[in-house]
């Protein structure tokens, strides 16, 4: 075996060895980089160098500016508002709470960006809400987890920067206009799938449609929707940069939170900064860490290897975009979404390329990907986060869920073989 083969044994086999031994990631992706470092005698000043140039980037600085305005929003009293907007547009259907929690997460994924935060916001309020007019405490749980991926393709999402950063040259607004069709369509099948349980199952239906009610809510909510438009509007029509403009709707978010809906008082928002500056200290190491890891793998040629593998395997473009949606898939099930995204992309966007995919529409076929990797056992954070609001055992929460991952794969089938679901609104508005 060549040095070269016996470095790259040492860096992937190192990594997932941790990866299954429960090692946070990001110490699996620096301890793995530091032993492949000592075997090729290379100094370890270079971890420092890479981690540097990891984080020195501007359009990277939007991410913390999109975490705070996630969580300002998210704790400043949103929730429930548009909990209101959604039952006034569903409601009224068969299972029309379930419809309610789907269409709450398309309207709460565009202010917080996370199905995390979609998860344990609109969870705790949603989940005890359907168990008490009516539905299985499994299925409100499995409901919620699945729709709250929608969060993760509505922008402003955080995720679609590091993406963009990470594949280069890509446009975050471009991005964040591809993420809209996507997620309604996932919105969609998962309504089908919530009717078709809800009619066998005899789930109620809510009150009937009422224009005025529903023009009422869109007023209570208009404050909370503005702030996407602030950040879409403003990145798309060239006014701000992702980073100005991630800036721009903190500030608006603070505004929002404290003085119109009064969710937050000040005390409140400095325990709000807490949790923000948590957050991001995980996704900056993250960022820092996979700089280091990212740079072996270029340097000993792992992409090239990869793709040559891949593409030796078969010629043909739909089986390779199938193939690519499966490791993808399988990567979610053992790590978390930001990690994913920085040692994928500069290994599978080149595959991704040669068979016709745009790098845009590639970038959803990732995020949706490792969405429905964040609802799948072993490490599946956003299942934990759902069985835990909802008090219900997580072996019935993916039994329960077992109808909407055929919903969401079918919906990432889509994606991958009709481009213009991605790649319509950024034409149309480029």
């Amino acid at each position: 075996m060549s040095a070269e083969s016996m470095a790259i044994l040492i860096l992937l086999g190192s990594f997932f060895v941790m990866v299954f031994l429960r090692f946070p990631i990001a110490y699996a992706v620096a301890l793995s980089s530091v032993f492949t470092l000592l075997y090729q005698g290379l100094p370890l000043t270079t971890i420092a160098q890479q981690m540097v140039r990891g984080i020195s980037s501007f359009s990277l600085m939007a991410v913390p500016f999109f975490i705070t305005m996630g969580v300002l929003m998210g704790s400043g009293g949103i929730s429930e508002r548009l909990i209101g907007l959604a039952k006034a547009c569903v409601g009224w259907m068969r299972g029309g709470m379930a419809m309610v929690n789907i269409v709450a997460s398309y309207f709460f994924g565009g202010i917080s960006g996370s199905a995390s935060a979609d998860t344990a916001s609109l969870g705790s309020i949603l989940i005890p809400m359907m168990v008490d007019q009516g539905y299985d405490d499994d299925f409100s749980t499995a409901v919620t987890i699945t729709s709250s991926v929608e969060g993760l393709l509505v922008p402003p999402s955080h995720n679609m920067v590091i993406y963009a950063t990470t594949a280069g040259g890509v446009s975050v607004g471009s991005l964040f206009l591809a993420g809209y069709v996507p997620a309604a369509i996932l919105a969609i099948s998962l309504m089908i799938g919530s009717y078709i349980i809800s009619v066998k199952r005899n789930y109620p239906k809510g009150e009937k449609f009422n224009l005025i009610n529903l023009l009422k809510q869109i007023f209570i909510s208009f404050w909370a929707l503005a702030a996407v438009l602030i950040v879409v509007v403003g990145v798309v029509g060239g006014i701000f940069t992702a980073t100005e403009s991630a800036a721009i709707a903190v500030i608006y978010s603070l505004i929002v939170s404290v003085f119109i809906y009064k969710g937050l008082d000040w005390k409140g928002v400095w325990k709000v900064l807490e949790k923000c500056i948590d957050t991001l200290s995980i996704v900056l190491i993250l960022i820092a860490t996979s700089s280091i890891f990212g740079f072996l793998l270029t340097r000993l040629g792992v992409p090239q290897l990869a793709a040559n593998a891949i593409l030796g395997l078969t010629d043909n473009p739909i089986l390779l975009a199938l193939l690519l949606n499966l490791i993808l898939l399988v990567l979610g099930t053992i790590m978390d979404m930001a990690p994913i995204i920085l040692i994928a992309t500069p290994i599978l966007l080149p595959i991704a390329t040669s068979i016709g995919l745009h790098p845009i529409q590639f970038g959803i076929m990732i995020i949706l990907n490792c969405g429905i990797g964040l609802l799948t056992p072993p490490v599946g954070g956003v299942l934990f986060i759902g069985s835990a609001v909802g008090k219900v055992p997580m072996e019935r929460v993916v039994r329960a869920t077992l109808p909407f991952y055929i919903c969401m794969i079918i919906t990432l089938i889509l994606i991958t073989f009709v481009p213009s679901i991605s790649l319509w609104l950024p034409a149309l508005f480029r």
